[in-house]
């Protein structure tokens, strides 16, 4: 009796914890306030940033016009998804946000957005990206995980799975580093662009979306995804079939690409608005 009554009150719990996501129109799992995530973004994205070389705009060479695309594309991005937001009446829910866009030098391909807009960019990812319109590409990606609450999403299921329905909080201080890695987990800190991320297939395929919209709003021609994704395929990483990993094959997320571009042209308009 004590065990169905258990299940019976989580089940309800779960439930009640589940919320529609305005944007997307998806149910999403989500146990934590954001504004708990921001602040525990704001110690770990300044603690990623002691612990790794941040280059600075002022920088010699090619590594100061690097740390500038890396800002400019930033601010165009954040100010895209702001006026987004705006436009739908939900403004609010980007409530705390304090956009910071760093570059640092590592030869990982990689780039992430945690909650409140800290976003970093690593140096390995430039070979790839090749130009700032394609950078715009994958930060529009990195920004929907964020601001989409995929983040949250991936968190709320990792402490139920590892600590069950407890608070941040509690969390933090029974088990602070194994709370700590799922943080940096669930936002895509020391994965890759080209291997295994931390998010759905579906989250994958929202972020794509939804960051063609970004990047088009942002004044970056949209259609740069496709030879971007391209040029991703032919990578020579070694990836499982579609059917044993959590995000879409190169082939069907270039396909589904290529169908969400006409939307993501609507919002199109060469140096933003």
């Amino acid at each position: 009796m004590f065990r169905k009554s258990a299940l019976f009150f989580l089940s309800a719990f779960l439930i009640y914890s589940c919320a529609k996501n305005n944007i997307t129109g998806r149910s999403q799992l989500k146990l934590l306030p954001e504004s708990e995530l921001q602040s525990m973004a704001s110690q770990q994205y300044q603690q990623f940033l002691t612990q790794n070389k941040v280059i600075s705009t002022s920088a010699s060479g090619s590594y100061a016009r690097d740390a500038e695309m890396t800002r400019r594309v930033g601010q165009k991005l954040a100010k895209a998804v702001e006026d987004y937001f705006k436009s739908k009446g939900l403004q609010d829910q980007l409530k705390g946000y304090n956009w910071e866009y760093n570059l640092v030098d590592n030869k990982e391909a990689n780039a992430w957005c945690m909650p409140g807009g800290k976003i970093v960019v690593y140096t390995g990812l430039l070979p790839y990206t090749k130009n700032e319109t394609a950078l715009a590409i994958v930060l529009g990606h990195e920004i929907s995980h964020a601001v989409l609450q995929h983040g949250n999403e991936r968190m709320s299921q990792g402490l139920l799975q590892q600590f069950g329905a407890v608070a941040l909080s509690a969390a933090l201080s029974q088990k602070p580093e194994a709370t700590q890695n799922l943080f940096l987990q669930s936002y895509g800190v020391g994965s890759t662009v080209l291997g295994t991320l931390p998010f759905s297939r579906k989250d994958e395929s929202e972020a794509d979306h939804y960051g063609l919209i970004w990047a088009a709003l942002a004044g970056y021609d949209p259609q740069e995804a496709v030879p971007f994704w391209e040029r991703m395929a032919q990578s020579g990483t070694q990836k499982p079939p579609e059917f044993l990993s959590d995000h879409p094959s190169d082939q069907r997320r270039i396909d589904q690409i290529k169908q969400w571009m006409p939307e993501a042209l609507k919002y199109y308009r060469p140096g933003g608005r």
